[in-house]
């Protein structure tokens, strides 16, 4: 959670699925583009730790609200892997997508410096 968890990190909607829209959440495809180059693809099958072990284990250390996202891990293909590394930087577009919800479309932008 704790790489996830920053400010702007946790891009979600216009909505959300109900538990009635989606008979298995434990099998949905996930992709990951950047720029049209396929870098992530993955299932929610692969999960390591199942919905109800992360919401008791993570109900110990902080108070869960109706609502709160819970960020879990990534399928392979992270920038890190990659050889030579590859990282983000302004002027790219991500899309996400994930099988049942669709798609988000993110711009990546170049962060600012405040002089800080």
């Amino acid at each position: 959670m704790k790489g996830k968890s920053a400010p702007t990190f946790n891009p979600v909607g216009p909505w959300l699925a109900t538990p009635d829209e989606i008979d298995d959440v434990s099998n949905l495809d996930m992709t990951l583009d950047v720029d049209e180059k396929r870098y992530q693809s993955g299932s929610t099958s692969n999960i390591v730790f199942g919905p109800l072990f992360l919401v008791h284990y993570i109900s110990q250390f902080l108070a869960l609200e109706p609502g709160d996202l819970i960020n879990t891990g990534t399928p392979a293909g992270v920038g890190l892997g990659q050889k030579p590394p590859t990282y983000l930087h302004g002027g790219e577009t991500m899309t996400l997508s994930l099988s049942r919800l669709g798609k988000q479309t993110q711009s990546v932008v170049s962060p600012t410096h405040s002089g800080r």
